[in-house]
């Protein structure tokens, strides 16, 4: 693997966790979840850890969509 390859797959995974982590932020909103209250109180602690899970969740769906265009495009080659 080439470091050009390596960038893109850094940033497309780095793409994934942020955009999986603002959606599961929007969600910790509108369910009334302050994140950043003060002290860990049960709604923080319940926020925080729908972040992770949505920045985990984020960074697999742009993993497996990175493998599909891949695998795309080197079946196009043949």
């Amino acid at each position: 693997m080439n470091a050009k390859q390596m960038l893109i797959e850094g940033l497309v995974d780095a793409a994934g966790f942020v955009a999986g982590a603002m959606l599961a932020y929007g969600l910790c909103v509108a369910l009334g979840l302050n994140v950043f209250d003060p002290g860990y109180s049960n709604s923080s602690i319940l926020g925080i850890g729908l972040l992770g899970l949505g920045g985990g969740l984020g960074l697999q769906a742009a993993r497996k969509l990175r493998a599909r265009l891949i695998s795309t495009q080197n079946s196009e080659k043949l």
